[in-house]
């Protein structure tokens, strides 16, 4: 699948796929997207909640979501172990063209070569604070071991990917998720929202990044939540 790099509106750099007429990140600016969806709405709203969490991320792409991470807990009290799902990582080419361009997050060029050549299924240190496993497989097929605090979801968009916004992975990822887990997307669409709804999920539906006008968290309640 052929692949090019583009600079996106606010200078990060993102990934465009022809063949499925998609981007990686918002043209609208990668970082700011990041930034936005996972970062402010799902990391610091869940180290608010719990000190020590498990991250899952589906759809490790550029990187950028765990570069963002890496960068926001450095000065926090935090402990993070952070598991990235991508079965089809980026070519060498592209890491080393992206390595040299990736001002926009604050990590050297080993640490981006690092995370993606890092060997599948080991964990890799990469801070006192931070821990890293790259995960060479589909949702569909993937089995875990650990319960998630926070779940970054960022596949392509239904329209390139449908398969992967079914109920099925929605569900998937519900049993693998703590009570009081969160869920983040940057997808809105009402069939979404509906699924995770259907699902048990509680959701919201907030303000979106520069170039979309809402996003969606969900939240997995305790047992014994009562609204």
């Amino acid at each position: 699948m052929k692949r090019e790099i583009i600079i996106t509106g606010d200078g990060s750099p993102t990934i465009f796929v022809p063949e499925l007429d998609e981007h990686y990140h918002s043209i609208h600016g990668a970082f700011n997207e990041s930034m936005h969806v996972f970062i402010h709405a799902g990391l610091a709203y869940r180290l608010e909640q719990k000190k020590s969490i498990h991250v899952l991320e589906i759809g490790l792409g550029t990187g950028s979501n765990f570069l963002l991470t890496l960068d926001f807990i450095q000065s926090l009290p935090v402990q993070v172990t952070y598991d990235a799902l991508e079965p089809f990582p980026i070519s060498n080419e592209i890491i080393t063209t992206l390595g040299g361009s990736i001002t926009a997050f604050k990590c050297s060029k080993e640490t981006f070569e690092q995370i993606h050549k890092a060997e599948a299924g080991k964990p890799v240190t990469l801070s006192t604070k931070l821990s890293f496993t790259r995960l060479q497989e589909t949702l569909q097929n993937v089995q875990l071991n650990k319960q998630y605090d926070l779940v970054y979801f960022d596949a392509f968009g239904p329209r390139a990917q449908p398969e992967m916004w079914e109920a099925a992975n929605f569900d998937k990822l519900f049993q693998y998720m703590e009570p009081g887990g969160v869920l983040v997307t940057y997808c809105a669409k009402g069939s979404v929202r509906r699924t995770l709804q259907e699902i048990g999920f509680m959701v919201e539906k907030l303000p979106g990044p520069p170039g979309k006008r809402e996003m969606l968290r969900a939240t997995k309640l305790p047992v014994n939540f009562v609204l």
